[in-house]
């Protein structure tokens, strides 16, 4: 029986996220502070007073997630939780995979947030706004979901983006395409077809632009073995090797996030409690409706933290 860390991706964000942290922990601001400077701004104002429409954006919501999940882990660390030694395994979803790497020593918290911003401003600027879209498919075995996905990709680019489990598939690419596979959706029986309110089709064969800017960026930063081995988002299987980190990040921004696999794999290995480090509930509400035995537990309010280091120091 072992446990495993895991963190948020984007949609966790609200505004005021980890402003109890940084008032409670000076390792927390520091944390913020540290972003800041690498960023060149004042990123931990956006993230505290907002406005919305400006944290939500791709460029600052990535590096801020990873902000408030870095802070927990270093408040965490600085009460006696050593990572390498109390963790089997981590992993993040989709952005959160740069939480995880940073918090299992792969990238610096600069770097990690520098890298962040980079990809962005790139996956934003991969596609023209408007020609891409992506849909959240409800009830709808993986399968069926790749079948209209093929069928539709006759309009354009039709993918599956996130494999979220519980019967919660992503679909991504151009527009007409998503919009079609959408449609088809329903005629086979989903509970819900719905349009997302994203700004570029994340995950798709459109990204390839991003891709190519995340492989030049991650080439030129400094990567150290992770102290535990994460489980990569387009292989649901762990991976311990620095260069074999970056070259998945690469195919991730294309690639499909396996998350239903990822939980049901850490099932399968002894992986009883899923920490989820950082802003939210997501990763806990869906490893509930993945895997009943696998237990997820949220961490990210000064209260949260004290829990968390009474279970893993005990």
């Amino acid at each position: 029986m072992s446990i495993a860390f895991t963190f948020p991706g984007q949609g966790s964000q609200a505004v005021g996220m980890g402003k109890d942290l940084a008032d409670s922990f000076p390792e927390a601001a520091a944390v913020f502070a540290e972003v800041d400077d690498a960023l060149g701004e004042k990123l931990s104002d956006t993230i505290w007073n907002g406005p919305e429409e400006t944290l939500i954006l791709t460029a600052n919501a990535q590096p801020a997630l990873m902000a408030v999940s870095i802070a927990v882990i270093r408040v965490l660390e600085a009460r006696g939780l050593d990572l390498g030694s109390k963790a089997s395994f981590v992993a993040g979803h989709s952005l959160g995979e740069y939480s995880a790497l940073c918090a299992a020593g792969t990238f610096s918290l600069a770097d990690t947030a520098r890298l962040l911003r980079i990809r962005g401003n790139a996956m934003q600027a991969a596609v023209p706004v408007g020609k891409g879209a992506m849909a959240a498919i409800i009830g709808l075995e993986h399968d069926d979901v790749e079948a209209v996905c093929r069928e539709a990709s006759s309009l354009g680019a039709c993918q599956i983006a996130n494999d979220n489990g519980g019967g919660q598939l992503v679909i991504s690419g151009e527009k007409q395409a998503v919009e079609k596979a959408a449609a088809l959706a329903t005629e086979k029986g989903a509970k819900r077809a719905l349009m997302l309110p994203v700004s570029a089709p994340f995950h798709s064969s459109l990204m390839a632009p991003a891709a190519e800017a995340m492989r030049e960026a991650l080439a030129k930063v400094e990567k150290r073995d992770p102290v535990v081995p994460v489980v990569a988002n387009v292989l649901a299987a762990p991976v311990s090797d620095a260069g074999e980190v970056a070259r998945l990040l690469v195919e991730q921004v294309t690639g499909q996030v396996r998350w239903r696999e990822t939980v049901q794999w850490f099932a399968a290995n002894d992986v009883t409690t899923l920490y989820e480090i950082g802003s939210g509930k997501v990763l806990t509400g869906l490893a509930r409706r993945i895997d009943k035995t696998v237990n997820g537990i949220a961490v990210n309010t000064p209260a949260d933290i004290d829990a968390a280091l009474a279970a893993l120091l005990a």
